[in-house]
């Protein structure tokens, strides 16, 4: 069953992802419409600001061998985006009043670029809270 309105609940986890992305290490966002949710993309060494930034909204991280332990939502989105390699992790925070947020942590083949692409679990992306949470980054559709 997919979310849609809006849940007072939710407003501190709103505002923990707004406090991420004024700490974030670049400023671009965009839309991945293959994925349905936002991404940036920084360099590695910006790397050790952009885990610093993302522990304020999203506190749960998963591997490959822990992704397991994760609630069903998250590893339903993991399952949808091909799971997890070596090098890539999960992170979390939620579910709050059924709301999951998710960021996917991907290293490129590179060795100098990592992308992280964060959504919302089982959420119409046509409708709220996803609106308010592309708010948050300045994504549109």
């Amino acid at each position: 069953m997919s979310i849609r309105g809006w849940n007072d609940a939710w407003q501190p986890v709103f505002e923990t992802l707004g406090r991420m992305k004024a700490a974030w290490p670049t400023r671009g966002w965009s839309w991945d419409s293959r994925l349905l949710c936002v991404t940036s993309s920084f360099t590695t060494e910006q790397e050790p600001q952009a885990r610093t930034a993302t522990q304020i909204a999203l506190q749960n991280e998963w591997t490959s061998t822990t992704i397991v332990r994760g609630p069903q939502p998250l590893r339903d989105v993991v399952e949808r985006c091909g799971g997890v390699r070596q090098g890539q992790l999960v992170l979390s925070t939620g579910p709050v009043t059924g709301l999951l947020v998710f960021g996917l942590w991907w290293p490129w083949g590179d060795a100098e670029t990592v992308s992280l692409r964060m959504g919302l679990a089982d959420v119409d992306p046509n409708k709220e809270p996803y609106q308010r949470f592309r708010d948050v980054f300045g994504v549109t559709l």
